[in-house]
């Protein structure tokens, strides 16, 4: 699994300042989104520069890919350190450094190569039925495509969660909310490819991650980390095993579970799904004390918590962790 890790570092600085620099760069810089600004000139060396030229607050962000800073999927802190301090201090006219900025935010990524683009329409249709997610709600912004994505917002954790078919949303103005925009790769054929996000939005989502005190420290441990920090979330929200119909699942079910009461839970649960319309609510709805239990009896026999639905034309759809 190739995981591709993006930083997020801000600077907040007065208006006086914010004018002189955004003057400045006015020439390279594209107008994104109301009040931003985008600087791609250094984008190919690894660092985005956007602006925010709000009437509260004046922000400079950088989102750096450290991969393609250094030309490597190895990160050393002090590398990265001398490299990106070099940028900075060249791009701000030794006005700023890296100390000057804060890290912010992360996001971690990965392309589920599924093969088709039926089966990535697929996978997205069985996945939105799992509904709501313990810590997750529905993200308030409506950049998203309900047909081609499944995406939520932590409550208070600090984590964003996408997942959704890359090739439907090329072109499309909602390209412009991913989180690190002009620094993801982009393949050239992208039918057949679910593209999954992670993303840490806040300290303390990052400060779980990492206890370093230099900004390419953190950046340096968050990305040997990054493989922990996607399938932490990435296994709270999409369920491991095969899809299947609901009476298939029941007949798997009934001929492999040997334990007559977790049967009968696992059977009810999966019955509840569809009704209550979240895998949560259907968990709440069993009123079973030992959950855990039950989850762990669908891991054991691969076979998914979630059914395919009566008017979803396929039968089965192999555990997407088969392409990971």
């Amino acid at each position: 699994m190739f995981l591709q890790s993006i930083f997020q570092l801000a600077l907040v600085i007065d208006s006086k300042k914010f004018i002189k620099i955004f003057d400045r760069a006015y020439s390279t810089l594209e107008h994104v989104d109301e009040d931003k600004y985008a600087d791609y000139s250094l984008t190919s060396k690894g660092i985005t520069v956007l602006y925010q030229d709000s009437q509260y607050k004046k922000k400079i962000k950088l989102m750096l890919n450290p991969c393609r800073l250094l030309d490597s999927s190895k990160i050393d802190a002090d590398t990265l350190s001398r490299k990106l301090e070099k940028r900075i201090v060249s791009y701000f006219n030794n006005k700023y450094q890296l100390d000057d900025f804060e890290l912010t935010g992360m996001g971690v990524t990965t392309d589920i190569d599924v093969r088709s683009k039926e089966k990535a329409s697929d996978y997205i249709k069985i996945i939105q039925r799992v509904g709501k997610v313990k810590g997750f709600s529905p993200p308030r912004d409506n950049w998203r495509d309900d047909d081609i994505s499944f995406c939520l917002d932590g409550n208070s954790n600090g984590i964003k969660f996408l997942l959704y078919d890359l090739e439907a949303l090329l072109g499309d103005d909602a390209s412009e909310a991913c989180f690190s925009r002009g620094l993801k790769h982009i393949p050239e054929d992208c039918e057949g490819l679910l593209r999954a996000e992670v993303i840490l939005t806040k300290l303390k989502a990052l400060r779980e991650y990492t206890n370093k005190s230099s900004i390419s420290k953190q950046i340096a441990n968050l990305h040997n980390n990054r493989q922990q920090i996607f399938l932490d979330t990435f296994l709270r929200i999409v369920p491991f095993g095969n899809f299947y119909k609901k009476g298939k699942a029941e007949e798997i079910i009934r001929a492999r579970v040997k334990d007559s009461t977790v049967g009968r839970k696992m059977l009810w649960l999966i019955r509840l799904v569809p009704e209550k319309k979240s895998l949560l609510l259907a968990q709440k709805a069993l009123n079973y004390r030992r959950i855990d239990k039950i989850m762990t009896a669908f891991f054991d026999i691969e076979v998914a918590p979630i059914t395919i639905s009566k008017r979803h034309g396929i039968k089965k759809l192999d555990n997407i962790y088969n392409y990971l």
